[in-house]
C-alpha cells in the first residue's frame, strides 16, 4: 500500500503542530481497491447521526459507506460518477456529478433536485467539489479538464460558482483558475480558500457581505508543490482556522496565515480529498487514488450539518 519513499508518518515543521496532531499518531489504512487512474476514491463525508463515512468511488460509479468497526459496503449505485459531496443546512446530500455535468441535491424521499447544470445557457464542464455556507448558499468548483477536446464543452473556462438557497441565482465568482478543485471557508466564513491543482497552490479571498469574492484581496495562501507526488486537491478547515490540503507528499497542515506547520505523509501517491469525522469531529478521513485512511487529531474540524427534524 505504501510508497517506500514516503513511509507513513507525521512530519513536524513547527512546534505548534503538536497542539494539532501528535508526531507519534498512527496513520490507519482502512480499505483499498477503489477508483484507479481513471477516477479515484474521492469526496469523503462524515454522516454524524449515522456514525458512518460516505465516499465516492468515481471510476466504478458507486458511493461507498465506511462504518467504523464494520468496514466498507456499497451505499448507492449508480451515482453519475459523482465526486465531491457535502450536506446542506437541512442535512440533505449534495453531490458534484461528472457524467451529468451538474450539482444535485438528494431529497429526504430519495428524489433528485438539480442545483446547477448550466451557466448562461451553456452546460457546466464537470463539477468537482462543493461547500455550503451558513446562509444556505452553495459554492462549487467546475474545472475545465479536457482542453484537448474543446468541441465537447460549451464553456471555455474553469469556474467557481455560488448558488442562492432558493436555487434561483447562479453567479460566477471567478473564472481565471486553471483547474479549481477543493474549496473551504474559514470558521467565521470571512475567507474562502480555493486551490488550483494545476498551479500547485491555494488562493484565498475575503468575502463581501453579498457573498461574492472581494477580488482585490486575491492572494496566494500556500504553495504545495514539491518533489514528491501529489497536488492540491480536497481541502478542509478546523475550528481554529488551520487549513488541511492534499499536496506533494501527503496532507499539508497550515495555520490561518498560510504558515506550514506539518505534513501527514500517509504513503499513497496522492491525496484526493479529506474530511473530518467521528463523534467529536477529531478524525481525519482521507482518500487517495485507490484507498481510504484515517488519522486522529486534537482539534475538531468545522462540522458538517446534520438532518433537521
Amino acid at each position: 500500500m505504501s510508497d517506500n519513499t514516503l513511509s507513513p508518518r507525521i512530519e513536524q515543521f513547527a512546534p505548534e503542530l503538536e497542539h494539532i496532531v501528535s508526531a507519534s499518531e498512527r496513520i490507519e489504512y482502512l480499505a483499498d481497491g477503489y477508483g484507479g487512474a481513471q477516477g479515484p476514491a474521492e469526496g469523503p463525508l462524515w454522516w454524524k447521526e449515522g456514525g458512518y463515512l460516505l465516499f465516492s468511488d468515481i471510476h466504478n460509479n458507486r458511493r461507498m459507506k465506511y462504518q467504523p468497526g464494520a468496514g466498507v459496503s456499497l451505499f448507492q449505485e449508480p451515482t453519475n460518477r459523482a465526486n465531491g459531496l457535502t450536506r446542506d443546512l437541512q442535512g440533505r446530500l449534495i453531490a458534484c456529478e461528472h457524467d451529468s455535468r451538474r450539482v444535485t441535491r438528494q431529497e429526504l424521499d430519495g428524489s433528485i433536485t438539480v442545483i446547477a447544470n448550466s451557466f448562461q445557457g451553456r452546460r457546466l464542464n464537470r463539477p468537482n467539489d462543493v461547500v455550503v455556507k451558513s446562509d444556505g448558499c452553495i459554492y462549487f468548483t467546475d474545472p475545465w479538464t479536457s482542453p484537448a477536446a474543446p468541441e465537447q464543452w460549451d464553456l471555455t473556462f474553469a469556474g467557481v460558482y455560488r448558488v442562492t438557497p432558493d436555487l434561483g441565482t447562479l453567479s460566477l465568482l471567478i473564472g481565471d483558475f486553471v483547474l479549481p478543485n477543493g474549496l473551504a471557508f474559514s470558521p467565521d466564513e470571512s475567507v474562502l480558500y480555493i486551490n488550483d491543482t494545476r498551479r500547485g497552490h491555494i488562493r484565498a479571498f475575503d468575502l463581501l457581505p453579498s457573498g461574492m469574492l472581494a477580488k482585490h484581496t486575491d492572494r496566494i495562501f500556500a504553495d504545495l508543490r514539491g518533489p514528491e507526488p501529489g497536488v492540491p486537491d480536497g481541502m478542509k478547515v478546523d475550528v481554529q482556522g488551520n487549513v488541511y490540503c492534499g499536496g506533494a507528499g501527503g496532507i499539508w497542515i497550515m495555520d490561518k496565515t498560510g504558515r506550514k506547520l506539518g505534513r501527514i505523509t500517509h504513503g499513497a501517491p496522492a491525496t484526493t480529498n479529506l474530511a473530518f469525522g467521528g463523534d467529536d469531529w477529531k478524525t481525519i478521513y482521507f482518500t487517495s487514488r485507490n484507498h481510504l485512511g484515517s488519522v486522529k487529531v486534537k482539534v475538531p474540524g468545522v462540522p458538517v450539518p446534520v438532518a433537521t427534524t
